[in-house]
């Protein structure tokens, strides 16, 4: 498989996320209490699944290997892409420090946690379809084969020493699990 399509196929997982925290927020923003533990583990998705594994192979192997190939990062697709996932952990910080709030009863803190996972699904949504349309095929129309090989043991080895073995599935059955609690 293309490194930019395991990537793609990420994006899914991360995609049903932004949908599950759209429905939390919802509740949320209802009224509705939402089990700070289900918080707790949609911040951790995405700290761990979309950042440190998926987007780690894009910031530390694909852009490298873009900029390469001749790609620029400053003023380009890269640099764009870089400055999204900056803004991504700021609205996921938000979410992680409304959670103990949330778990002591302070009402505002529902409304930030909504507004965050709100933000965050907004600039993500749009993030990936750039990724998915724009960058990824300018990636794989510049990248040699052999580069693309690397990338892939690259990529493999990010899944063995940064997420951990057996994490991503442990992670996909937590999609699912929340998605029936919450998406019915």
């Amino acid at each position: 498989m293309r490194p930019t399509a395991e990537l793609s196929r990420e994006h899914q997982a991360i995609l049903k996320m932004i949908g599950i925290l759209g429905a939390m927020a919802g509740r949320l923003e209802a009224g509705a209490a939402v089990a700070p533990d289900d918080l707790e583990r949609a911040v951790d998705f995405i700290r761990v699944f979309a950042d440190k594994c998926h987007h780690a192979k894009e910031e530390d192997l694909l852009f490298p290997a873009m900029e390469k190939a001749g790609i620029p990062r400053e003023r380009g697709p890269i640099g764009v892409m870089l400055a999204d996932h900056v803004a991504g952990r700021a609205r996921v910080a938000a979410m992680a420090e409304a959670i103990p709030a949330i778990r002591a009863g302070v009402p505002e803190a529902a409304a930030s946690f909504a507004a965050a996972a709100r933000g965050y699904g907004e600039l993500l949504t749009g993030h990936i379809f750039k990724e998915d349309r724009v960058l990824y095929p300018m990636a794989d129309a510049r990248l040699t084969a052999e580069q693309q090989k690397t990338l892939e043991a690259g990529f493999a080895e990010v899944e063995r020493t940064i997420v951990g073995q057996g994490r991503h599935e442990e992670y996909h059955r937590l999609l699912e699990r929340l998605e029936k609690s919450y998406l019915g």
